[in-house]
């Protein structure tokens, strides 16, 4: 009997996750939101605030699986609205490109991502939101930060397995660079 709830075609079991993991990357979407003025400006970066599985507190982008058969687009806007809610109004443009290509590895020190759990590869974007984001899930929080503060080293150092470089890059790639 299997241990799982969810009903929607292309989520894995438990297990067989586990095996998938030890077998094969598994790909991931990652969103970088953000808050931006009239004129493009990125003003504001939301960071989620979270409980890791051993306790530690920790800020996080938005990031989760890719689910078979789903198109990269429709799983960056689940992950989207399961982290910040259903009104968070995401504008994720026509022509969806990452930011990067985060290549995460169970073993540390391969590239600068760590992932103790398996090999993932991550498509990164940085997503304007416009709406009211009111955290779900596993998120405790949403903070939003200045680029300034957001490239802070206080900040950087509350993100787990590189998740700060990456937000270095988002930045960098708005056009911020601290």
């Amino acid at each position: 009997m299997s241990d799982m709830t969810e009903t929607t075609p292309g989520w894995l079991t438990t297990d067989e996750l586990d095996v998938a993991r030890a077998r094969m990357p598994i790909l991931y979407v990652e969103a970088v939101p953000v808050r931006v003025d009239d004129s493009g400006e990125v003003t504001s970066i939301g960071l989620l605030l979270r409980i890791g599985a051993d306790g530690t507190i920790s800020r996080t982008l938005v990031s989760g699986r890719v689910m078979h058969h789903e198109r990269v687009r429709d799983a960056l806007l689940r992950h989207l609205e399961k982290d910040l809610g259903p009104v968070a109004l995401p504008r994720v443009p026509a022509s969806l490109q990452p930011f990067t290509v985060a290549e995460y590895f169970p073993t540390a020190g391969v590239t600068q991502y760590h992932d103790p759990r398996q090999h993932a590869v991550s498509l990164a974007y940085v997503v304007p939101v416009t709406g009211d984001c009111r955290p779900r899930q596993d998120a405790l929080d949403l903070v939003w930060f200045s680029p300034q503060e957001a490239s802070s080293m206080a900040v950087q150092s509350e993100m787990p397995g590189g998740q700060g470089v990456l937000l270095k890059q988002a930045l960098a790639h708005t056009g911020h660079v601290y």
